[in-house]
């Protein structure tokens, strides 16, 4: 193709979604306690001015095993993607997150963002996270970004001095944390899923 190191991951992989021109596309994955999941998703951008919004939120209290893949390619120009993945592992889980975004040499005016927190409540509990840019166009704005750590405990301290029991304050701050991508209408069942862990 003459355009270096790019090459189109496309030629052989077929992507879950294609977002054409002025076109959105909002996808929220959310994964419970108890539950192992491969989730595998390839998002084509292919029309100026497509937006896509993916979120995701899992919780991993015992022995699951959850991995997402995220393929986002940007092919055309003025195309907006944004990515948020927060999570929390205990037990003995395992959390892989492999996100990628491809920004083709055609894809001016790119802007792209992904993201991926997570929370460990155990030493046995294990996330990996690689987030990636291939960007190969000039005129862009992308970043991504990943954190693994675990509870504030000088926040906890200040909310058991105010009276709040210690396991509701955990709670309270695993809802903080998870905020952003609980997907409306399920805080009720996320909340009781985090106080179940």
């Amino acid at each position: 193709m003459g355009y270096g190191n790019y090459r189109d991951p496309f030629c052989t992989l077929r992507p879950d979604y294609i977002v054409g021109a002025g076109e959105k596309l909002e996808l929220t994955f959310v994964v419970l306690p108890g539950e192992s999941k491969d989730i595998d998703v390839a998002i084509d951008l292919v029309g100026e001015g497509a937006e896509v919004t993916l979120k995701g939120l899992y919780l991993c209290g015992g022995e699951e095993r959850v991995k997402f893949r995220i393929l986002m390619h940007h092919r055309a120009g003025g195309c907006v993607s944004h990515q948020l993945f927060n999570g929390i592992a205990g037990g003995s889980s395992r959390v892989t997150f492999d996100g990628r975004i491809i920004v083709a040499p055609d894809a001016q005016q790119t802007e792209a963002y992904q993201e991926n927190h997570n929370i460990l409540l155990s030493e046995q509990a294990h996330v990996e996270t690689t987030p990636q840019l291939e960007i190969y166009a000039d005129d862009v704005k992308c970043s991504h970004g990943a954190t693994i750590g675990r509870l504030d405990e000088d926040a906890l301290f200040y909310m058991r001095t105010r009276g709040v029991p210690e396991k509701e304050a955990r709670v309270l701050q695993m809802l903080s944390f998870l905020s952003p991508v609980i997907p409306e209408g399920r805080e009720e069942e996320v909340g009781k899923a985090i106080r179940a862990l």
